[in-house]
């Protein structure tokens, strides 16, 4: 029974889950690195208005990693020994995936961004409320991608060698986080039961990483980029 299957069919996973302090860990990683990278790419935009639309991004980052720090705290647990088994693979991620010009920082925050927040979503429906509700807080649009979406477009309608290029960009974001995703749970043993309960099976994982791909899609087509 996959997690996109009816609520009375698939029962919630406890919020002493195990795998519960795991997901608030790298989900706390996830906004803090994506924080500090944001506020670092910021510097390649070549207007005043694009290092703003990017500051705002990180800083809605660091809010959101500031409600999963509370919420581990309150499970009664240190944020920084939780975090650090998710240090490696995240940076791992975003060393593979850096971007070499304004435009890529652009595709990768939106893009980028957007598959992590896939996966955990997907599974968000399988847990205990309460915990689902902190899942989807701190995963919710923040409400500044127009400003990616309208450069972005405008760019890639006036070049088609920048077009391909950036094809070329989101296909490396979705194959380097799947990795990512898929080395995380291969360590962590709790967050992939979790992982799998949520999901059902090991095919409802195939499932989920098809449906990633499928949103993925649709991201790009957003920005033109099809």
């Amino acid at each position: 029974m996959g997690a996109n299957s009816s609520d009375s069919l698939t029962p919630a996973i406890a919020a002493d889950h195990p795998g519960v302090g795991e997901l608030f860990a790298v989900l706390a990683y996830g906004e803090i690195s994506a924080f500090y990278r944001l506020a670092e790419d910021a510097r390649m935009s070549p207007t005043l208005q694009g290092r703003v639309a990017l500051a705002r991004m990180a800083g809605a980052e660091m809010q959101h990693f500031e409600t999963l720090e509370t919420t581990i705290t309150a499970r009664g647990h240190d944020v920084y020994e939780a975090m650090a088994p998710f240090v490696t693979p995240l940076d791992d991620f975003h060393s593979a995936t850096h971007p070499s010009t304004w435009l890529e920082a652009l595709v990768k925050a939106h893009v980028g961004d957007g598959i992590a927040a896939d996966f955990y979503r997907e599974i968000a429906d399988s847990l205990d409320p309460s915990v689902a509700d902190v899942v989807r807080e701190v995963l919710a649009e923040t409400g500044h991608s127009e400003f990616v979406v309208h450069e972005v477009s405008a760019a890639v309608a006036s070049s088609t060698q920048v077009k391909d290029r950036l094809m070329l960009w989101g296909r490396r974001l979705l194959g380097e986080a799947i990795t990512q995703a898929q080395y995380v749970m291969a360590q962590r043993e709790a967050l992939t039961e979790l992982v799998i309960t949520a999901s059902g099976d090991l095919n409802g994982i195939a499932a989920l990483f098809d449906r990633m791909q499928e949103r993925h899609a649709e991201r790009m087509a957003v920005l033109g980029l099809v």
